[in-house]
């Protein structure tokens, strides 16, 4: 099967991790993406992947009876780092196809990649 979950790095963490270059070949799967920064960051000189949904990780928790345990979730942020802690919770929740984007929107943008403002 040729899709981002197949396509997508296993980590030791219990999710998988793509890099934009990967996510974008694959713009048509049926994924969700998530955007884990704050509104301010999502609207901001970064932009945000067309498409995604804003919920900040501090919010996270609160949206986890929204979505299909067995959905493909891309989680993104600024760098990775938030993007990973959101990965992790969303395992732990019982969700099984969580994708980090490697890098966030930093290597997103540095990838020339386009960007929603």
């Amino acid at each position: 099967m040729n899709d981002l979950w197949t396509n997508a790095e296993q980590t030791t963490r219990g999710y998988r991790e793509v890099d934009p270059m990967t996510l974008a070949s694959f713009e048509d799967a049926d994924v969700r993406i998530i955007d884990v920064r704050e509104a301010s960051e999502y609207m901001g000189p970064l932009g945000h992947i067309a498409g995604s949904e804003l919920v900040p990780l501090g919010e996270l928790s609160e949206h986890l009876d929204d979505w299909d345990r067995q959905d493909t979730l891309v989680v993104v942020c600024r760098s990775g780092g938030r993007s990973g802690r959101a990965a992790q919770m969303l395992v732990a929740e019982g969700f099984s196809r969580v994708i980090n984007l490697r890098g966030g929107m930093m290597a997103h943008n540095q990838s020339l990649l386009p960007i929603a403002v």
